[in-house]
């Protein structure tokens, strides 16, 4: 949400952390994923104490970004059982999906610090 005064033009603290947080799903998820296979709501967890409960996303949205990084190659997927008449779909890296890993993070990496250069951090 975007709020006028005068000629200025102030961005909704909400709207502004989420817009930042969705060029970040990619690189977190598959963050997760490097250290071993994960299934939907242990990576929701990790991701959220690891963000210091600062990053809390909904079930639906992880879906659509692990359906996204399955259907581009970047991890893969089965079914486990996971007790009595369960099972857990559990995901994967690739071997394309690290390597797309460590770029995004190299690029995320040079992009904060170039951020943080020009606001003086």
């Amino acid at each position: 949400m975007m709020v006028a005064t005068g000629n200025h033009h102030y961005m909704n603290t909400d709207q502004f952390h989420k817009d930042l947080a969705t060029g970040t799903y990619d690189l977190l998820v598959l963050d997760v994923l490097r250290d071993g296979p994960g299934y939907g709501y242990e990576i929701l967890k990790h991701i959220f104490e690891q963000s210091r409960c600062t990053v809390r996303w909904h079930k639906g949205t992880l879906c659509k970004v692990l359906h996204d990084l399955e259907r581009r190659g970047l991890v893969t997927s089965r079914w486990q059982p996971a007790g009595r008449n369960r099972a857990r779909r559990y995901y994967r890296l690739t071997a394309r999906g690290r390597r797309a890993w460590k770029t995004r993070r190299e690029q995320w990496q040079k992009f904060t610090q170039a951020v943080n250069t020009l606001l003086g951090i």
